[in-house]
C-alpha cells in the first residue's frame, strides 16, 4: 500500500509540473497571460484606428505579440501609413509596431 501511495504522489507531482510547464511562455509561443494581454492591446488598437476618421479601418488588420502591434493592409496615402503607426504607438501596453502597411 505504501509502494502505491509513493507512486500515486510522483505521477501527480509530474502532471502538476506538466501543467504548469504548459502555462509558460517562449520565444515563439506565448503564456496564457501574454495571449489575454495582446489581445486587449489589439483591441484597443483597432478601436483607435476605428475612431480615426481619415483611415479606411476596415482594410487594416492589427496582430499582437507580446507586445509588439504589427499592422498589415492598404492605405490611400502615406499620410495614413504614419497616423496608423502613431496610433498604435500611443496605445498603453505597445512596446513597438512593424508598419507594414500599402499605399495603393
Amino acid at each position: 500500500m505504501e509502494n502505491f501511495m509513493n507512486i500515486f504522489k510522483i505521477i501527480l507531482c509530474t502532471l502538476l509540473l506538466a501543467s504548469l510547464v504548459s502555462c509558460a511562455g517562449s520565444s515563439k509561443q506565448e503564456s496564457t497571460g501574454q495571449y489575454v494581454d495582446d489581445s486587449a492591446i489589439t483591441a484597443k488598437v483597432k478601436a483607435a484606428i476605428f475612431d480615426e476618421d481619415s483611415l479606411k479601418s476596415m482594410q487594416i488588420t492589427v496582430v499582437t505579440f507580446k507586445g509588439v502591434v504589427q499592422l498589415s493592409g492598404f492605405v490611400n496615402s502615406s499620410k495614413s501609413v504614419n497616423k496608423a503607426g502613431q496610433i498604435a504607438k500611443n496605445v498603453e501596453g505597445v512596446k513597438s509596431v512593424k508598419n507594414d502597411l500599402v499605399v495603393k
